[in-house]
């Protein structure tokens, strides 16, 4: 599968956030099949889309934080996930190593980290 067939779901509450991810998604040569700000539009979309990345936030827009979402897409799905933060609080991440994330990065990141780390994903074989 090519480059262009990965779609990858950025959800993140922070919109120019958002757009510095899709646009380094698409320097990288990859698609973003949609940003979301809310845990709840998250599984939506995964269900509907089924993206082969999700870059997700912890904190966001909303009841649902990044991990009950992933925890909900866990029940249907085993897209990988790459954890994106401000928080370095360690109960999120014990929270979040049961949903089998990829990586666990801590804002800010650079456009390196994302490459090296989706690289991870897509061309050592993780999905």
């Amino acid at each position: 599968m090519g480059r262009r067939n990965k779609g990858i779901l950025i959800v993140e509450d922070n919109m120019l956030l958002s757009l510095v991810y899709e646009n380094y998604i698409k320097q990288l040569g990859y698609h973003s099949i949609g940003s979301v700000t809310t845990g709840e539009e998250a599984v939506s979309l995964t269900r509907e889309k089924d993206p082969s990345l999700i870059i997700m936030d912890i904190l966001l827009d909303g009841p649902m934080d990044g991990i009950d979402a992933m925890n909900e897409i866990r029940k249907f799905s085993e897209v990988a996930v790459i954890y994106i933060t401000g928080n370095s609080d360690q109960k999120h991440a014990i929270r979040a190593e049961k949903t089998h994330y990829v990586e666990y990065m801590i804002k800010p990141i650079t456009y390196d980290d994302l490459r090296i780390t989706i690289e991870k994903v897509f061309e050592n074989g993780n999905i």
